[in-house]
């Protein structure tokens, strides 16, 4: 059997993705008849078609699917052994591989960069960057250790710390009459331009929006999608839409005539977890995870006033 080049794996894996080739070409580096050669040649070494496309669109076919979901898990294991292999000679005793969605707050980031295990003092933390619900099914596949998602919902495989949780932002012009409120509701969207994260960004969040607006029976005028919140930002302004965003998405964005609000509404929460495979054997993983746990008990509990010692 001939295996595929990785290049052309790494090409399949992120059209998939994208499900777009000038998106996917831009992922790349590489231009887009570029990426068209790499996937002809991908599907004629296979002898099977991975991909149905038009002017219009792209889509996986079954194969596709089924060619993507293994060669994810082929890739990352790949990865893994490359770090591992770079991490030796400095030392490292022990690699920890966690992945993270590129929506999660940085900030819970840094607090898992700050843990510290005095049992471990050489661990080496590995981090890779996906969609949420791809690092999750990473972390069932055994290709990564723990993972922090965002949005996502509880998968019967692993067990999870809770970190955060926080509600959706709408993003919106300044001068929009909603930016009169302190937050907003689905029903102040009612007949509006929405800006959504593309449903391949978050199956699952997506899915919890369309069917909390369509209980309250509230809809959009337009429906634009994107998968990042700068995209969002053109479609703000110049259409007065309203981007569905996380807090730290609208963070970014929210200037230069772009500010945001919370939605307010109670089944529409967005929680960061630490997941785990909930059959682990590895020690380190356990101990790593009430690490964090401690660590964020203390930067969340307030300081304890000193007071002075009497005479």
């Amino acid at each position: 059997m001939v295996l595929p080049e990785m290049r052309f794996v790494q090409s399949a894996i992120v059209l998939a993705e994208e499900l777009n080739f000038s998106r996917a070409a831009v992922r790349l580096g590489v231009d887009q008849s570029t990426l068209t050669k790499r996937i002809l040649e991908l599907e004629s070494l296979l002898d099977v078609r991975l991909f149905d496309r038009n002017h219009q669109m792209v889509e996986l076919t079954e194969a596709g699917a089924k060619f993507v979901e293994h060669a994810r898990q082929g890739v990352a294991h790949i990865e893994e052994a490359v770090t591992a292999a770079r991490a030796a000679p400095r030392g490292a005793e022990n690699v920890l591989n966690v992945g993270r969605s590129a929506y999660t707050d940085p900030w819970l980031a840094s607090v898992i960069r700050s843990v510290h295990l005095p049992l471990y003092p050489g661990i080496q933390i590995n981090w890779s960057s996906s969609y949420s619900h791809e690092v999750a099914r990473n972390v069932i596949a055994g290709t990564l250790d723990l993972a922090l998602t965002t949005g996502d919902p509880a998968m019967r495989k692993l067990s999870y710390l809770k970190l955060a949780e926080h509600p959706f932002y709408i993003a919106m012009p300044s001068r929009d009459p909603l930016a009169a409120r302190r937050e907003v509701r689905l029903a102040d969207l009612h007949n509006r331009v929405w800006v959504m994260f593309s449903r391949q960004v978050s199956p699952y969040m997506y899915d919890a929006i369309m069917s909390e607006a369509r209980k309250k029976g509230v809809v959009g005028s337009e429906l634009h999608h994107v998968t990042g919140a700068e995209e969002a930002v053109p479609l703000i302004l110049e259409r007065t839409g309203l981007a569905f965003l996380t807090r730290t998405g609208a963070w970014r964005i929210a200037r230069d005539g772009i500010t945001m609000r919370p939605l307010a509404e109670e089944n529409l929460k967005l929680v960061t977890n630490l997941a785990a495979r909930a059959d682990t054997k590895s020690r380190l993983v356990k101990e790593f995870v009430k690490a964090t746990a401690r660590k964020l008990e203390s930067l969340r509990s307030p300081a304890q006033p000193r007071l002075p010692l009497s005479a």
